[in-house]
């Protein structure tokens, strides 16, 4: 038996290892995917950089020469607001980084297996049973041959594979309309002056608001595009993906400016109905961390930060647990998870619901300190109650648009 199987060797699942075996348990991931291999969401948040610090793996990524990140820039039209990490209200990182995930999640992986965890790699999670205090797997490999294992604990990293909230039925209905998101990557060309790498660009398209797209500046010259939206609202800029992407980028404004012509570098991926739930985080002898428990919307970036949380959170409610303790994870885990979560949740539903964008845009000199607070949640600070717009966020900003007209 071993102490903890972990499915997944995404970001997740390697910084949960990490911090599992540092406190001596054995750990094995079972990853269906082998490395490197390309992945979306390559945008840091500041907060991210305590648990990669924690779990020991922050020097690697340091050292991998990734573009930094110091914050967002929002557009619409001719209106620009800038939001730098730095001038938050929390205590802690305001700087980052924006990431080649095949290259991210590879050094993480490596790092992780460097400190004793054992990573599978072409190894795929069939079937669960869960138990309190013996939970089985049954892996298959690439070759067809199936095996079943027994562990302590099992931890979820799947990602957008959702591997245990397939196997044991725990999705749920998402309260929000089906979204999707059409990317790729590009060798740009853009100049120092004409916008700043070490920032992200959210940019709103001008005749539907409810589509807005993305830019992130990567090293090397390479930027990650995106665009995202309903589909409905998406299907008339073309008739295929190709040509429907690029006419969707050529009316984002300055983002379409700066690409314009950029040589385009893979494919344009596609994700439809990214958005995802569970009744449960937590059940028998498991826990859920991240994508494969409940996944928002891209618009913040809050995706991998959340997975770091709760791969910080759950290695130390679990190492607890392995020796001995009495832990509950539904108030230990799931409950403080939920409080980060359901405040991006508040910021995701307050950018599509327009609230959000007419605070961004049409802010006060008075309400500058206002600013700090909410650059604190962009930065990835959500679990800090003790900034009302983490803890109340939908009381806050509905007050602050009220001021904001």
């Amino acid at each position: 038996m071993i102490d903890v199987a972990i499915i997944g060797a995404g970001p997740a699942g390697t910084v949960a290892a990490s911090l599992l075996v540092q406190q001596g348990w054995k750990v094995e991931l079972f990853e269906r995917d082998h490395f490197p291999r390309f992945s979306i969401g390559e945008s840091l948040l500041p907060q991210a950089m305590e648990w990669l610090e924690q779990a020991g793996l922050l020097r690697d990524v340091v050292e991998a020469g990734f573009q930094h990140k110091n914050g967002a820039v929002f557009r619409c039209g001719e209106q620009e607001e800038a939001f730098d990490f730095r001038e938050k209200s929390a205590p802690g990182w305001g700087t980052t980084y924006q990431v080649r995930r095949d290259c991210f999640d590879q050094i993480l992986a490596e790092g992780a297996m460097r400190k004793g965890a054992v990573i599978h790699f072409g190894h795929t999670v069939t079937r669960m049973v869960p138990d309190a205090h013996a939970p089985r797997l049954t892996i298959r490999d690439e070759a067809g041959a199936e095996r079943e294992i027994t562990a302590r604990f099992v931890l979820d990293a799947s990602g957008f594979g959702r591997t245990l909230a397939r196997l044991l039925e725990l999705e749920t209905p998402v309260p929000t309309p089906p979204r999707m998101a059409m990317f790729t990557h590009i060798k740009d060309s853009i100049a120092p002056d004409a916008f700043d790498r070490n920032k992200i660009l959210i940019s709103i398209n001008p005749d539907h608001p409810q589509i807005w797209y993305w830019l992130i500046p990567l090293a090397d010259g390479i930027s990650s595009i995106g665009v995202v939206g309903e589909p409905q609202q998406m299907e008339p800029y073309g008739p295929d993906r190709s040509s429907r992407f690029a006419a969707l980028i050529a009316a984002s404004g300055l983002m379409g400016e700066l690409v314009k012509d950029a040589p385009q570098l893979r494919d344009i991926g596609e994700i439809k109905g990214y958005a995802c739930k569970v009744s449960s985080l937590a059940g028998p002898g498991y826990a859920l961390l991240g994508n494969a428990g409940e996944f928002l919307d891209p618009v913040f970036s809050s995706g991998l930060t959340i997975a770091l949380k709760s791969a910080n959170l759950a290695a130390g409610i679990l190492d607890r647990q392995l020796r001995g303790a009495d832990v509950d994870w539904q108030t230990q885990f799931c409950q403080p998870l939920l409080v980060g979560i359901d405040a991006f949740r508040s910021y995701v539903d307050a950018w599509y619901g327009g609230m959000l964008p007419r605070i961004i845009f049409n802010q006060p000199a008075e309400t500058g300190k206002v600013k700090t607070m909410i650059t604190s949640i962009l930065a990835g600070y959500a679990w800090d109650e003790s900034n009302p717009f983490a803890s109340q966020p939908g009381t806050y900003l509905r007050m602050v648009d009220t001021v904001c007209g």
